[in-house]
């Protein structure tokens, strides 16, 4: 069965920076998931920016995302894939978001957000010559 779950669980309040909790992705079968971010409230002035952080062990982070979205202002629906076969050591994997405000109305940023993963069918790791010439 293909899994599927959420990073940050639907209309998610978030006023501060901040991570989710960690989800142990090791049983995928086949290690690539459709991300799909929707952000359904937020006031003027501020941008959010997601990211996907992954671990060996679920302790150590690194220093980079494994997959950073789309910075967003609005509300709105953005989808990425995240392709973790090249990336076998990536048992963990957790969302972390950075808020950034500039407005002069309300002294905090303000995001309802979801980060939804499903797993999908693995890319493929290459393609032929012929198939491209096929094309009609």
């Amino acid at each position: 069965m293909a899994l599927e779950f959420h990073l940050i669980a639907p209309n998610t309040l978030v006023e501060a920076n901040g991570e989710g909790k960690k989800v142990d992705v090791g049983a995928s079968a086949t290690r690539t998931f459709l991300c799909t971010m929707l952000v359904t409230d937020q006031i003027e002035q501020e941008s959010i920016d997601l990211s996907v952080w992954g671990s060996a062990d679920g302790e150590n982070w690194g220093s980079k995302p494994i997959l950073k979205l789309p910075q967003r202002f609005y509300r709105g629906e953005t989808r990425a894939v995240l392709e973790l076969v090249y990336r076998p050591d990536v048992k963990f994997i957790r969302a972390r978001w950075d808020l950034n405000r500039w407005g002069r109305v309300a002294p905090l940023p303000m995001f309802r957000v979801g980060l939804h993963l499903a797993e999908v069918p693995a890319m493929p790791l290459a393609v032929k010559p012929e198939a491209l010439s096929a094309a009609p």
